[in-house]
């Protein structure tokens, strides 16, 4: 078993793959669910917007801009998956790790 099962090769890119809690009381990546990042998002799952809050976060881990974070599934579910711009695998497998570091520590993204 891969040491990143949320991060998933694909022909157009890098996927990571996400389980989302909307209307929680802040935003913050939590850990790991299964073979995904678990995030909480503070936006309510209506209108889109926490599917807006999620990429808002992931740009944040990923070091991109939102605008090159695309939802390709998971519109209205809270498993979701997102296309990570030009970000390569190595750097993706980094940050990823980076980021499940400080979960717990410091203040919240």
């Amino acid at each position: 078993m891969s040491p990143h099962p949320e991060l998933i090769d694909a022909k157009d890119g890098i996927l990571v793959a996400v389980h989302v809690h909307p209307g929680a009381g802040s935003t913050e990546l939590v850990g790991r669910h299964g073979d995904a990042l678990k995030v909480r998002v503070g936006a309510p799952p209506t209108g889109g917007r926490a599917n807006e809050a999620v990429a808002a976060l992931l740009a944040t881990i990923f070091g991109i801009a939102a605008g090159d974070i695309e939802l390709t599934s998971g519109q209205t579910s809270r498993q979701k998956r997102f296309r990570l711009g030009d970000l390569g695998r190595d750097d993706a497998e980094k940050l990823v790790e980076q980021a499940l570091e400080r979960v717990g520590k410091g203040p919240k993204a």
